[in-house]
């Protein structure tokens, strides 16, 4: 199924896609033109997105408000553009109480979140993320990959920490709005890509082992060069044979933010020994090649 949202200004300019299972997904140019949003998925829909001028917009979405566009750029050095947090403009919330039920969303200013010390992700680790990619092409426009599959990923995580989790629809616009209201900060063609990190955390102060009483989803940005230094020349790894990255009925299988302070010790052992990362092997019989720390490892016999 294929839903166009168009501006009421005019004709339709450039367009900003998602793509279900196929090429990345398309994000608008620059303005001034108007944006056409065309949206291709497995049956959620888009809300539209109404334009005030040619320099700003407003998003009367229901799951995002109060963003503002422009179409500066940002002024970075981009040819060394390592892999690190850059401060953006915006970042998205949205709250989510005992009801399971998600508020509407809101594009606010980058910024610190008030949390309490009793909160569920800091006492219990209640927490999950994403971690995905907005890319510049040559002729400005701006692309996504699968944003759904993260989405569906969050809610599978979710299910198993005992979270409620945004549905696909909020999941995948929230991270339209988040890209549109920092596109100044997608770096050029083949400088890096724009960084996206959703969050879901137990937010609700709780003394005691059960799910916190309140969740929220955040989504921030941050332009990013090549994750190891490398870049695309082939990296060394060391193989460990005394810590394990995950364990068999664990939750090596979501993408909870637990599963990854564990991983400090061997891999700053592995860098001060010269090496980028590490390679470990599964915790049952602890000689299969598992994971790395940050990524899948796959073996070609040939």
């Amino acid at each position: 199924m294929e839903l166009g949202l168009a501006s009421s200004r005019g004709p339709a300019g450039p367009s900003l896609a998602v793509a279900g299972r196929r090429p990345r997904s398309s994000l608008s140019p620059p303005l001034p033109r108007p944006l056409s949003l065309q949206v291709q998925t497995r049956g959620y829909s888009m809300p539209t997105l109404h334009y005030k001028d040619h320099t700003t917009v407003g998003c009367q979405a229901s799951v995002a408000t109060k963003y503002m566009e422009t179409d500066d750029t940002v002024d970075l050095d981009w040819e060394n553009l390592g892999f690190g947090l850059v401060d953006t403009d915006f970042m998205y919330m949205a709250k989510c109480g005992p009801d399971g039920n998600f508020s509407k969303g809101e594009i606010l200013p980058f910024g610190p979140i008030a949390l309490s010390p009793s909160a569920g992700v800091l006492n219990y680790g209640q927490g999950l993320f994403e971690g995905l990619k907005a890319y510049r092409k040559t002729d400005g426009s701006v692309l996504l990959f699968r944003p759904e599959e993260n989405a569906i990923r969050m809610k599978n995580g979710s299910d198993r920490m005992c979270m409620p989790a945004p549905s696909v629809e909020q999941f995948v616009d929230a991270v339209k709005q988040t890209v549109l209201a920092n596109k100044r900060w997608v770096p050029p063609t083949g400088k890096g890509s724009l960084y996206i990190r959703p969050l879901l955390i137990g937010s609700g102060a709780i003394l005691g082992l059960a799910p916190a009483p309140e969740y929220t989803f955040l989504i921030y940005v941050s332009p990013v060069g090549n994750y190891f230094k490398e870049g695309l020349a082939p990296i060394n790894l060391i193989i460990e044979d005394n810590f394990h990255r995950a364990a068999p009925g664990g939750t090596g299988g979501v993408k909870t933010i637990g599963n990854y302070a564990s991983v400090l010790k061997a891999q700053r052992t592995a860098k001060d020994k010269g090496y980028s990362d590490v390679l470990y092997l599964d915790a049952v019989h602890n000689k299969y090649l598992e994971e790395v720390s940050s990524c899948n490892i796959f073996v070609v016999k040939v």
